[in-house]
């Protein structure tokens, strides 16, 4: 039974048999404000290759009530199962199929997902359909390679705007008739309802002009900043459209910031969704509105690649989300007027961690991955599809030069407008624009999964500062793949850039003082053009950060950076160099304590607050994970002391001091640092410059929780003050953090035992259960967990299943008994391949911590 999945050979299948007109589709929402189920009525367009053939269609709905096929009726209690409707007895040539049905709203995510806000009590809704849920909405042939034009008729309460990938038109009686979209793929329609606030401005240029508009619920309308979002999106239209050479293809470009949302944003063509976390409703550093303007800019790079043209099938999904974060990064780094020129700093700095994290699972997969199934591509939404393959995209611009790549991408929108490709597709275009032959680089780069460590191999003619060099190489490994992985270790061809770094008596900093830029291939790789010349403080190899690959320091300038770390006078190389360290402590390779110590050394000299918070996350979670368990309260101590430190001596007012509070919240534990918490939420005691506003009141409301200052009146009263959706997910964050067998037996049962909460509510109770000052208390749910997972999994949508498959796993019970009660569920329960994937991912971390921690123990002795 195929239940709700699809497969690669089934689609391919009805991919031959269809072509793919229209979709007329006619949904009365004017019920929404209920809830329950809405009428959806589909009308498709689409021919046939053979006469007498069958096919399907799909819908997930409650129920079906007509099902008509070339004005025949169909008894659908006898064709629709399984999220099918059959079609029997096809006509060569056009068919017209009608099919009624009632839809429901949902509180996960996906589909039609239904909000209903507690500032104004009224409903909201948004579609989310990548992968396969266009069909909860209405019939649909639910594949990419299947486009056709889409025409929708929405009947809403009064009142509601309604937003979809067409010009908003003007309603009649409540019912809105959208124009018919261009050729498209289900994925990215979509549709948004209610009394959302919305901001409107047009982009203009040499005669084009697009319509812009920016929605968000009117709770949220005081905190919106439409100015510097349009801004940023100009600057991705002026930057694309000239990179491109192809008009913006859409009639308007709207972005919706709507509730609940599981993504960041979604690329629904002309009609981009996102988060409304990203209407900052406090203070937030620089560092979130870099992160919000790469979002804007990647869905928006989306439209062309993705929606414009689309891939056949979702093995080339990472191609679809790697071209859009490594072309929404190039613009903020080089767009003329952005506000984010050191973005790869921060690519390095968060994608690339991300992407070696991901690599070093038994999970790892080639970007290229298998795509079977539709189960397959919904757990596949991860580090090697999105930052993996943008950092080797990143390689590929270095190996075949960037005018040269976008010249090849020019020529492949043009050839394959309002179509589908696969990756041979563009590969040839570049082929094309740089005489490279890429079918090697393809092989190793993308076929084959795994990560490379580069190493230099130096000699000089003497040890000491003034040492001249006589041979310079660089030793590239494959380490062996992680148990369980598939594939044998590759070595691969890199474009890498070495720098050579001294310090600037004039100013003391680190400055870079020569740079080569070669290829690198096989085992060891000559570069002469360093023989001769003095050895410097530092050698940086993978400088600029070109190619996607472990990087070592020789001795020499490992001991020099841990000493000087914060003196590099550029971002991006103090990136590569924390990145490192964080690496080798993840591979047991640096002790915790000698990582803590390094982090404290240079961190008071970290400009980059986006650098300045990933190394916040990090420290807490190798003492958390990595430390020796004797060791870790002494190392928490440290921290939290010198993070109370940096809050006291940081300038007032700044980014930097905002991260201060938030790391120091996070991990306040004395009864002084717990004291000072209270005082500066009744504002007893001040920081100067310290605004303790909404979000980071929420901040030390739960860590207060967490370790038992504050119960139910403290929580409550606080949302009192809050009383917003976001304040609801603060507060059941706060409740579940609480360290008391009954608050965790309650959140437990809120998100196992019942299937009521709404996802972003699930999301924030799971983060208030798992405490890692709590590991005794939440001991007994380890049983707990495998005793309920595959229920859970089997029984719950994909989005909803997954949040409690990962998020509930035992990851902070770092043991080998964690690891032993994980491999007997693994050898019994036969999981899906789905959830096997998830489950062993989280066995890897803890398989990890435990090598981790015996290093730091052995560093002690």
């Amino acid at each position: 039974m195929p239940g709700t999945n699809l497969t690669r050979e089934e689609a391919q299948q009805r991919a031959q048999l269809l072509t793919v007109d229209s979709y007329e589709i006619d949904l009365d929402l004017s019920g929404a404000q209920e809830g329950g189920t809405y009428r959806s009525v589909t009308t498709v367009r689409f021919d046939v290759a053979e006469s007498g053939a069958e096919s399907f269609i799909d819908l997930v709905a409650p129920t079906v009530h007509e099902v008509t096929l070339n004005g025949d009726p169909l008894d659908p209690a006898e064709v629709f199962k399984d999220s099918r409707i059959a079609l029997p007895g096809l006509l060569e040539g056009r068919n017209v199929l009608r099919v009624v049905a009632d839809c429901a709203y949902t509180n996960t995510g996906e589909g039609l997902h239904r909000f209903v806000d507690p500032v104004d009590n009224q409903a909201y809704l948004y579609t989310q359909f990548e992968v396969p849920d266009a069909r909860r909405v209405f019939a649909s042939f639910e594949q990419p390679d299947l486009k056709a034009t889409f025409q929708f008729t929405v009947k809403a309460p009064e009142g509601w705007t309604v937003v979809s990938n067409s010009p908003t038109p003007q309603p009649q009686d409540n019912v809105w008739v959208f124009a018919p979209t261009p050729r498209i793929s289900t994925y990215v329609t979509a549709l948004v309802a209610g009394p959302y606030h919305s901001v409107h401005s047009v982009y203009e240029k040499d005669g084009q002009s697009v319509p812009l508009g920016i929605y968000c619920r009117p709770s949220l309308a005081e905190y919106l900043d439409s100015d510097a979002i349009f801004e940023v999106t100009r600057q991705g239209f002026d930057w694309f459209q000239e990179k491109f050479d192809y008009a913006y293809p859409f009639e308007k470009y709207d972005q919706l910031f709507v509730p609940e949302f599981n993504a960041g944003a979604m690329e629904n063509a002309g009609a981009v969704t996102i988060r409304d976390q990203y209407v900052f409703r406090s203070k937030v550093t620089d560092a979130a509105y870099e992160v919000r303007a790469e979002t804007i800019l990647h869905e928006l790079a989306h439209m062309w690649f993705g929606d414009l043209v689309t891939m056949e099938w979702w093995n080339d999904l990472w191609l679809n989300e790697s071209f859009a974060t490594y072309t929404s990064i190039a613009c903020q780094a080089y767009a003329p007027g952005s506000r984010w020129p050191h973005a790869w700093t921060t690519f390095a700095n968060s994608m690339k961690t991300w992407a070696y994290r991901q690599d070093q699972l038994p999970s790892t997969h080639p970007i290229m991955a298998e795509i079977r199934d539709l189960d397959d591509v919904l757990v596949n939404f991860d580090g090697i599809t999105y930052a993996k393959g943008a950092s080797v995209l990143k390689q590929l611009v270095a190996y075949v030069g960037m005018d040269e790549f976008f010249r090849g991408v020019q020529a492949y929108f043009k050839r394959h407008a309002y179509g589908n490709t696969r990756l041979i597709d563009l590969l040839g275009a570049l082929e094309e624009t740089s005489g490279r032959d890429l079918k090697t680089w393809s092989k190793k780069w993308l076929e084959t999964a795994g990560i490379n460590i580069l190493r230099p191999a130096i000699e000089t003619d003497h040890d000491g500062a003034d040492g001249v060099i006589t041979s310079f190489a660089i030793r590239q490994e494959a380490p062996a793949l992680p148990a369980g992985a598939k594939g044998e270790p590759t070595l691969r061809p890199h474009r890498i850039a070495v720098g050579l770094y001294d310090l600037d008596d004039a100013s003391g900093k680190l400055v870079r003082t020569e740079r080569v830029e070669l290829d690198v291939d096989g085992e060891l790789t000559a570069v002469p053009q360093l023989v001769g010349k003095r050895r410097p403080a530092v050698i940086l190899l993978n400088d600029d950060d070109l190619s996607y690959a472990k990087v070592r320091l020789d001795e020499q300038s490992l001991a020099f950076v841990t000493e000087h770390i914060g003196d590099f006078e550029s971002s991006l190389p103090r990136a590569l160099c924390w990145a490192s360290a964080w690496d080798m402590t993840r591979d047991g390779e640096l002790a915790t304590r000698d990582y803590l110590s390094l982090v404290l050394s240079g961190i008071g000299k970290e400009s980059d607050i986006g650098v300045v918070q990933s190394l916040h996350r990090q420290v807490k979670l190798a003492i958390d994970v990595y430390a020796d368990p004797a060791a870790r309260e002494a190392l928490l101590t440290r921290w939290t002391e010198a993070t109370l430190a940096h809050l006291r001596t940081a300038e007032p007012g700044s980014d930097h001091q905002l991260a201060w509070a938030r790391a120091f919240a996070a991990t306040a534990r004395t009864p002084e640092q717990l004291d000072l918490l209270e005082a500066l939420l009744d504002g007893s005691q001040t920081i100067e410059g310290l605004v303790v506003d909404t979000e980071l009141r929420w901040a030390f409301v739960q860590r207060l929780a967490a370790v038992g200052r504050f119960d139910e009146a403290e929580i409550a009263g606080e949302y009192e003050r809050d009383k917003t959706a976001a304040g609801e997910r603060h507060a059941a964050t706060a409740r579940a953090a609480r360290p008391t067998p009954e608050a965790k037996a309650e959140a437990w049962a809120s998100v196992v035992e019942s299937d009521k909460l709404p996802n972003a509510v699930q999301e924030a109770v799971i983060a208030g259960f798992v405490q890692t000052d709590q590991r005794e208390l939440l001991a007994p749910y380890t049983d707990r967990y495998f005793e309920v997972v595959k229920d859970i999994w089997e029984s719950r949508s994909h989005e909803m299943a997954q949040q409690i498959a990962v998020g509930l796993y035992p990851s902070i019970q770092v043991s080998e008994d964690t690891l032993r009660k994980t491999d007997e569920w693994l050898a019994s329960a036969e999981p899906s391949a789905a959830l096997r994937r998830l489950v062993l991912e989280s066995r890897a971390g803890v398989e990890r911590a435990l090598k981790a921690q015996a290093a730091d123990a052995a560093a002690a002795e």
